[in-house]
């Protein structure tokens, strides 16, 4: 007797249908909670795929974003995380229940890649930050390229998430909080799904980094302008581009003319 994954057609073990269980259960609990204590706001949930495997792709400013995207989110999402987070008894204690696993950072670690291409073949959600931690400015810092590799591999849609609000909560480090003024509020702001583009005009695959880069502006234009950092002058250039600006009107010597 098997249970269902995401798409509800591979056979999962005991273990994580009780794992899945307590995630139905607990976000009935926690998400009006989370509405009540900060504020949280979620927009764009009719843009997650109902079922099937896709590739959440999401800023990061706070050590709680992962909780609360798993909680925003109508269905579970395994989030790969700093293998730091398996030396903290706690930590990782919640992190096997949510069926985050862990990724080494600062060099390429082909068993998280290939886990992450499992879970999204049967079915799942798995969540990335290809920022690789926390950001310390609350702005989209530098990215780690190699996280456009699991979803052209994998042939996933990739759901583009912005949170923000997180950075003046606790528990972030020194470097981390920032201060804000008045009670927090927290937003969630899913995208709509894309493909990254299989090749060029001219047949060849686009590079890794600008795969990558292609992801994150997708987030970064979800995102209010403060928090988009790097990425700023390239959402201002697309919106531009599609929004270009309406010719001026004729002065009057024009029409006279």
């Amino acid at each position: 007797m098997g249970g269902s994954a995401g798409d509800g057609a591979w056979p999962e073990s005991r273990r994580r249908r009780i794992k899945l269980a307590l995630f139905r259960g607990a976000r009935v609990i926690v998400l009006p909670l989370l509405r009540l204590l900060l504020g949280m706001r979620i927009e764009g949930l009719e843009n997650v795929p109902p079922r099937g495997g896709a590739l959440v792709v999401a800023n990061h400013l706070h050590n709680s974003d992962p909780i609360l995207l798993i909680a925003a989110f109508p269905r579970p999402v395994f989030f790969m995380a700093k293998s730091d987070v398996w030396r903290v008894p706690v930590a990782r204690w919640f992190a096997e229940l949510s069926g985050a696993f862990p990724v080494e950072r600062g060099r390429p670690d082909r068993k998280a890649l290939r886990h992450a291409e499992q879970e999204l073949a049967r079915g799942w959600l798995v969540g990335v930050f290809p920022e690789g931690g926390r950001s310390t400015t609350g702005a989209i810092k530098s990215v780690y390229p190699g996280v456009a590799l699991i979803a052209l591999r994998a042939r996933v849609p990739i759901i583009p998430t912005a949170i923000w609000g997180t950075e003046v909560l606790p528990f972030n480090g020194k470097k981390g909080r920032r201060k804000g003024k008045g009670w927090p509020k927290v937003h969630v702001r899913m995208g709509k799904p894309f493909y990254l583009p299989d090749g060029t005009g001219d047949g060849s695959r686009p590079d890794l980094a600008t795969l990558t880069d292609l992801m994150m502006i997708e987030v970064a234009k979800l995102l209010p302008p403060e928090y988009r950092g790097i990425y700023a002058d390239r959402v201002a250039e697309s919106v531009a581009e599609q929004h270009p600006a309406p010719a001026p009107l004729p002065t009057a010597g024009e029409e006279r003319r």
